[in-house]
């Protein structure tokens, strides 16, 4: 006998677990991402926008 199925459906795709942080950049700006959905300010420099990755996934 088959199981009963979920009303709601499937469960969503939940993020991955902990921080992974990567950098996009748009036009002269550069900032860092996280796919726990925070953004960081735009940056000029590209070492700035690492270290708020940094900054962010060490809190």
């Amino acid at each position: 006998m088959p199981l009963p199925r979920d009303p709601l459906g499937p469960a969503p795709d939940l993020p991955p677990a902990g921080h992974t942080t990567s950098t996009s950049e748009r036009g002269a700006f550069c900032l860092a991402l996280c796919t726990c959905g925070w953004r960081g300010p735009a940056r000029r420099s590209r070492d700035l926008a690492r270290k708020d990755a940094t900054g962010h996934t060490s809190q």
